[in-house]
């Protein structure tokens, strides 16, 4: 069972990044997390609270706010040009996923946020969700679904696929990657999951342990909309009863290390699978910081092939800013 405790916020002072007053008296939240990705979560069934990126910002703040890599509305569909373009897909993905990173910045979505998402609409009341069920939400990354596990959740993240796809197949790497800690550029593989990763592998575990991440690593060429940056060590062996296993470190956009990133986790997949060539399993065990997360590969109904990810969510804590 979640632990549930009672929290109340207080309202930082006008200097230094606080949480502007207006509008946010009195709003309830709930702070929980995916293996220890964690989230400030606001239910808004109404379309009530238009909560800014600065608020956001500060109400993330893990010294003068709640904490959180970021922040995740809970809203219908219905009240965002994005939900009522994926209602015409699909009219049964009712609840939206409204995503900011911890810096106020919009994000397609997190996978890791997803599963913590519909926790916690079962846990609002908004929804009924038994084990075996499934839920379809909607995300700037597109529509999800959500399968409730008997430990956890398991979400049909879509298709992957090479953001610089040439490259990719012909050299096996698009880009290179720097970062404190490490001696020379590595080099790397781009995976879009809906967002963007661009994945390094590592030999060592003390390799990993002795990046530095924290400034965003210098990733050349860099996709478009920037990108989320895992550090891998593939397991010795990488196999072990058909299921692939790795240790990753991330670095989000607007966030920076994270204790776990779940797209990252299935990017980070894609790429070691790639390298590690034909006969590859399609079930991994990725490692992170926070604990341990599950990416499977599958064919998707379109022909292509989807991921995916599965994993715990926890609600850690209740409240309302004071």
């Amino acid at each position: 069972m979640d632990e549930t405790l009672a929290f109340s916020a207080p309202q930082p002072s006008a200097a230094g990044g606080a949480v502007p007053a207006s509008g946010l008296h009195g709003l309830a939240f709930s702070k929980g997390h995916g293996t220890g990705n964690d989230f400030v979560l606001v239910a808004d069934p109404e379309d009530a609270h238009q909560i800014s990126p600065e608020q956001v910002a500060a109400l993330c703040d893990r010294h003068l706010g709640i904490g959180g890599d970021g922040l995740i509305r809970a809203v219908p569909s219905r009240f965002l040009p994005e939900g009522r373009q994926l209602l015409e897909t699909d009219s049964s993905a009712e609840w939206f996923m409204d995503y900011r990173n911890g810096d106020g910045s919009l994000s397609e979505m997190c996978g890791n946020g997803v599963r913590v998402f519909v926790h916690f609409l079962i846990e609002q009341g908004l929804v009924t969700l038994n084990p075996g069920e499934s839920l379809t939400i909607g995300t700037r990354g597109g529509i999800k679904k959500i399968v409730r596990t008997s430990d956890g959740y398991a979400v049909d993240m879509g298709p992957w696929e090479f953001i610089f796809p040439q490259d990719a197949t012909s050299k096996a790497m698009d880009s290179l990657v720097s970062a404190d800690g490490l001696e020379v550029a590595r080099p790397a593989l781009s995976v879009s999951m809906g967002n963007p990763h661009t994945v390094v592998a590592l030999a060592e575990l003390s390799e990993l342990a002795s990046t530095q991440l924290f400034k965003a690593p210098v990733v050349d060429p860099k996709p478009v909309n920037g990108t989320n940056v895992e550090f891998v060590v593939p397991a010795e062996p990488l196999v072990h009863d058909g299921m692939g296993n790795i240790t990753m470190r991330v670095h989000e956009r607007g966030v920076g290390e994270t204790q776990s990133c779940g797209t990252g986790a299935c990017a980070a997949a894609v790429a070691i699978r790639h390298w590690a060539g034909e006969g590859a399993p399609d079930t991994w065990r990725v490692k992170v910081p926070g604990g341990v997360v599950g990416v499977r590969f599958f064919p998707g109904a379109s022909g292509r092939e989807h991921v995916e990810l599965s994993g715990p969510a926890v609600i850690v804590a209740t409240g309302s800013l004071s």
